[in-house]
């Protein structure tokens, strides 16, 4: 849809949905994600490859460091999205807000059985703000949820990385700029589903290496092969966390096929008033655009 004011520049509206797509990613922020994703991948995994005399009981005090380390690298991947994209205070001020209603969201099913209708918000706003944005919504949303509801532990940075992940592999998915509709939901229902599960197998990698000797079948063994190991915590998941992972996942799909639709739209909406990537043309010598004003007619 197009108006043009008299005698002022021409200005054309954007379309519903296919004027949306995801924030692109550049080289900084690229190297920004790359890096904070490999010191989450250490994090979480090192201690299967640790010796058996490496005091691997200590793995627990490695999360104030970790912490210390993830919020600058944090601010890092704002910073160079910002620097890529030319995205500006209001974007940050979506960022925000959207965090803030994943917190609120999270307490909602208490750890019931798995019931996190969070991470129905985290895929569909990782979609809509793509992998940069989207990391640093689901790290900051765990670690405002955390706060609000007295979940603080060591626990915590590795959970932020975790559903930053979470929230980035949405942002990653094809069809950002041209796929919607029920194809749209269907992709991240299936999305969802996977994601909620591998959040949960993730976070049992940081909980299990810590617990040695409670039971030899599914027990973490400091220095033993890698192989035994990986076959005792698959037996450690399907014992501990099944139960919580499946509801989450087919809470996260059912909310996504039925509300997905208008939550998208909604999101578009919000981006495209707080001008992400809004081009800026140029006709009759005016700029015109989502964020330029129309001058009035003589």
């Amino acid at each position: 849809m197009s108006g043009t004011a008299p005698g002022g520049p021409h200005r054309t509206e954007p379309e519903l949905d296919g004027g949306t797509k995801a924030i692109r990613l550049g080289p900084r922020s690229v190297a920004a994600l790359a890096l904070v994703s490999a010191i989450g991948v250490v994090a979480f995994g090192w201690p299967l490859f640790a010796p058996g005399d490496s005091g691997i009981t200590t793995h627990a005090a490695d999360a104030p460091w970790l912490f210390a380390a993830l919020l600058p690298l944090l601010l890092a991947v704002v910073v160079a999205t910002i620097a890529d994209t030319g995205l500006d205070a209001k974007a940050v001020a979506m960022l925000g807000v959207l965090a803030a209603a994943g917190a609120a969201l999270r307490p909602l099913g208490a750890g019931t059985a798995g019931i996190e209708p969070m991470f129905f918000l985290m895929v569909l706003s990782g979609r809509v703000l793509g992998p940069g944005f989207g990391f640093v919504l689901g790290a900051v949303s765990m670690f405002a949820s955390a706060l609000l509801t007295g979940g603080v532990g060591p626990w915590m940075p590795f959970q932020m990385l975790a559903m930053g992940w979470v929230t980035m592999g949405a942002g990653l998915l094809p069809g950002a700029a041209r796929l919607r509709g029920r194809a749209e939901s269907l992709l991240l229902a299936g999305y969802g589903a996977v994601a909620s599960m591998a959040y949960g197998t993730v976070m049992n990698l940081q909980g299990w290496t810590l617990m040695q000797g409670m039971a030899s079948g599914i027990s973490y063994v400091p220095g033993d092969p890698l192989g035994e190991n990986l076959a005792r915590f698959v037996a450690y998941c399907l014992a501990t966390s099944l139960g919580w992972d499946l509801p989450r996942a087919l809470v996260t799909t059912a909310l996504t096929l039925t509300l997905g639709g208008p939550v998208l739209r909604a999101l578009r909406r919000a981006t495209r008033r707080a001008a992400f990537e809004a081009p800026v043309a140029f006709e009759d010598g005016q700029p015109s655009g989502p964020g330029a004003l129309s001058a009035p007619g003589p």
